[in-house]
């Protein structure tokens, strides 16, 4: 059974990492996609990369900053494909640095991506989806919003930050057929992640009841687990994906 078919998804930030990895989920159940990222030739790849597994899917460049761009992206996913079913609000930056180090604008450009990202999404997907009367969003938060890393003052506010938006969002949409739920990653195995040094990769997995990192496509079976009619019944919630960490 494939758990979106007939619906149209847009996932930002889809060109690589979780993203992608969640579009490509999607794509496995059905879904008609939009790629965006603010890397338009990385977009329009992964775009080419899903098409040639049999999907249909687009890329639209956009930065979730701009209003414009965002506003922009819902209504082309609404002329190409005729509705807005599931936003995944998944784009995002580090810029980490200690307390004393970081910069203003260090902490200004983690804020504005993934918290004034996520709230430009929300806004437009759901101004669509009220006309549609039904619709789901998914935002991706992370266990640092729970629990506070060091050197990541910026990221954890923001990630806390998607949370009380979610549930928020969840309050407002909820009588109008819209569910918003977000998701708190752990440890995945990504290029960035990848990239930490030995230590800090092994410290950090050193946490994790289950032993391992989480692959991307793990994240993206919970995002279609949330954009789907399996929780029909679900809206507000966070879904801790974490493989016991920080539990």
């Amino acid at each position: 059974m494939k758990l979106l078919d007939g619906q149209v998804a847009i996932v930002t930030g889809a060109a690589q990492g979780i993203g992608l990895a969640i579009a490509g989920v999607f794509a496995d159940h059905g879904a008609r996609l939009v790629v965006a990222d603010v890397n338009e030739q990385a977009a329009v790849g992964a775009a080419e990369e899903l098409a040639a597994g049999g999907a249909q899917a687009i890329a639209v460049r956009c930065d979730v900053t701009c209003e414009s761009d965002m506003e922009a992206l819902i209504a082309e996913c609404a002329r190409v494909h005729g509705s807005v079913d599931v936003l995944v609000n998944n784009a995002g930056i580090t810029r980490d640095a200690t307390l004393r180090t970081m910069t203003t604008e260090q902490f200004r450009q983690v804020m504005d991506v993934h918290l004034y990202g996520t709230w430009l999404g929300m806004k437009y997907g759901s101004l669509r989806m009220r006309e549609q009367g039904r619709g789901a969003i998914v935002n991706i938060s992370s266990i640092s919003g729970k629990v506070g890393l060091p050197g990541q003052t910026n990221y954890s506010a923001a990630k806390a930050g998607i949370v009380g938006m979610t549930k928020a969002g969840a309050k407002e949409l909820a009588h109008l057929g819209i569910r918003v739920n977000a998701i708190q990653p752990g440890l995945v195995r990504t290029a960035m992640t990848e990239a930490l040094r030995p230590e800090i990769w092994q410290e950090k997995l050193d946490g994790v009841p289950m032993g391992r990192a989480a692959e991307p496509e793990e994240i993206g079976k919970v995002a279609l687990f949330l954009a789907s009619d399996l929780s029909s019944y679900m809206t507000g919630t966070v879904l801790e994906v974490t493989g016991g960490r920080h539990m």
